[in-house]
């Protein structure tokens, strides 16, 4: 199995150090910087000896060894600035993007490409339309983070381990996510019946909030511990063809009413790539904010494909 990350920043180092420690493939590391990628694998591999791990991992500046690539993880981009929206890295972020797509559209025909590049949602359907793939073979990390620091945030209010709790969020990974209480469980039982509405909204608030809040933290760049995680989970339920529903950036072509759009539902995941969009019975409420989530998202990307 060969695994290409494509972008040697913290998320993309830290998910070729997660993904080789879990012995999921050969791992190829690229980055436009030159010697950026390669120095990386060189200290990932000096680490093997001490992590009693025999993994493969090489480094190099050269866009033509994603050739023949199986899994491609495009973390290539722009990190936000405090202050700074995922939309304001629209234009200079598809810049890069289109010529990376550019280059897996030649070199690796078969590849399934998860996309992580912000504006997320944008970049997915831009890489969609780019490459030309089937919708099923290209899609976005996005909400798979956001259901994880959901979950974070409840098991710290109830001061319960994260293992007991299940969550939710679908839409846009940003500011118009939609965190939803009435699908998160707390040991198998309903959510409400553990918190009030006031503190339900609150913690929606703050998963919404929450990668804001860590921009604002770090002064420069953006969280990367997590996102990598998120990652290398979605990499592992491919290569280990787990059929796992997680929470993916995905083309809808008409499911929750929404059609020609990309954006984050819960999805079956295999060794294929998505292989169900799983459609939720949300209310009418939900449904009119994902649309919105879904509208805004379309608005944008018009500007690219236009």
């Amino acid at each position: 199995m060969k695994i290409s990350i494509i972008g040697a920043g913290n998320v993309g180092s830290l998910s070729a150090m997660r993904i080789a420690s879990d012995g999921l493939g050969d791992v190829f590391l690229i980055d436009v910087v030159k010697g950026l990628a390669h120095g990386k694998a060189l200290d990932l591999e000096d680490a093997r000896p001490l992590l009693k791990y025999n993994y493969n991992i090489n480094g190099s500046d050269d866009i033509g060894n994603v050739k023949d690539s199986d899994i491609i993880v495009i973390t290539a981009g722009l990190a936000r600035k405090p202050g700074m929206s995922r939309e304001e890295l629209l234009v200079k972020n598809a810049q890069i993007l289109k010529s990376i797509c550019l280059g897996i559209k030649e070199l690796a025909k078969k590849a399934i490409v998860v996309v992580v590049t912000n504006p997320l949602d944008i970049m997915t359907y831009y890489a969609l339309k780019i490459t030309g793939f089937k919708p099923s073979k290209v899609f976005g990390m996005g909400i798979s983070l956001d259901t994880a620091r959901f979950v974070n945030l409840i098991a710290q209010e109830l001061n319960l381990p994260v293992t007991d709790i299940e969550a939710m969020v679908i839409g846009a990974h940003g500011e118009n996510m939609l965190p939803l209480p009435g699908f998160s469980k707390v040991k198998g039982v309903s959510l409400d019946e553990f918190i009030s509405d006031d503190k339900v909204k609150l913690l929606v608030n703050r998963t919404i909030s929450r990668g804001a809040e860590i921009v604002a933290n770090l002064g420069t760049g953006s969280a990367y511990f997590a996102p990598s995680a998120a990652i290398a989970c979605i990499v592992k339920t491919m290569v280990k063809d787990e059929k796992r529903t997680i929470g993916l950036c995905s083309y809808l072509s008409g499911q929750y009413g929404i059609k020609d759009a990309c954006i984050g539902v819960p999805c079956r995941l295999g060794k294929n790539g998505i292989e169900q969009v799983i459609e939720l019975d949300i209310s009418q409420e939900e449904k009119a904010k994902l649309e919105k989530s879904a509208m805004l998202v379309a608005s944008a990307t018009a500007q690219l494909i236009a």
